[in-house]
């Protein structure tokens, strides 16, 4: 459930902490966590990790979104569950990418959003 306008930064933080604890009880591979705040609107973090196949992918996932929903953060909005592939939660300031590791290669989305701002490195 999207936090409302003006959430305040302990509470941004709590979620971002519940999140990646879940990732971790999960045994969720590589996980990487990327401030997005002022990059993109849709979120203040993006945390992208792996799972080692369909299940174990399917298992992060679930369990997350029973650990967010527990902690208070409500009901996140899931996509890719019935295929487990990718499976992307939003929990409104913070999107979670949960990959098999040959699709998180493929697509690589943690380099795009890791990649520096040209416009600041622009020289006038």
């Amino acid at each position: 459930m999207p936090s409302p306008a003006g959430a305040s930064e302990s509470g941004l933080s709590r979620a971002l902490q519940t999140a990646l604890r879940s990732l971790e009880d999960s045994k969720a591979e590589n996980i990487v966590s990327i401030d997005i705040q002022g990059k993109s609107p849709l979120a203040d973090y993006m945390i992208v990790a792996s799972g080692r196949s369909h299940r174990h992918v399917t298992a992060v996932a679930d369990h997350l979104l029973r650990s967010l929903k527990e902690a208070g953060f409500g009901s996140a909005r899931v996509e890719g569950l019935s295929g487990a592939d990718w499976v992307l939660i939003d929990a409104g300031d913070i999107i979670v990418h949960v990959f098999r590791p040959e699709v998180r290669e493929f697509y690589n989305i943690e380099k795009m959003w890791q990649a520096p701002d040209l416009e600041e490195e622009t020289v006038h």
